[in-house]
């Protein structure tokens, strides 16, 4: 995942970016697991380069790994490589064993505890 320079840094702006083909493994069958993954993010300094977002998100294709896991992985690497303001992922994964799931990871964390 690659920075690029935002610009218009002088006032906050959204971006929403939609990637319907998610795929990863789930770790407990091997089966793929298909999602769509959302993404918004006010960002600072930097903007994602989206070709370099696309291979990235490409890159959990062959990768065991949970549903909250790949959301929060996706979130965490965001934050370090893109140090946005604000940003929520969302992956909303098909159905698996007849449960839907939907994950959102948000920074800075949104929950209140």
């Amino acid at each position: 995942m690659e920075a690029i320079e935002n610009r218009y840094r002088e006032h906050n702006y959204e971006v929403h970016l939609r990637f319907p083909e998610f795929t990863c493994l789930c770790p407990m069958t091997a089966q793929p697991d298909f999602a769509e993954i959302l993404i918004t993010y006010v960002p600072g300094e930097f903007l994602v380069e989206l070709k370099s977002l696309k291979v990235y998100l490409n890159s959990y294709r062959d990768r065991g790994i949970f549903h909250e896991e790949a959301v929060n992985g996706i979130l965490k690497d965001f934050v370090e490589k893109i140090r946005p303001k604000r940003v929520e992922v969302t992956g909303i994964f098909n159905v698996r064993g007849g449960i839907h799931t939907t994950v959102t990871a948000k920074h800075p964390d949104g929950c209140q505890g």
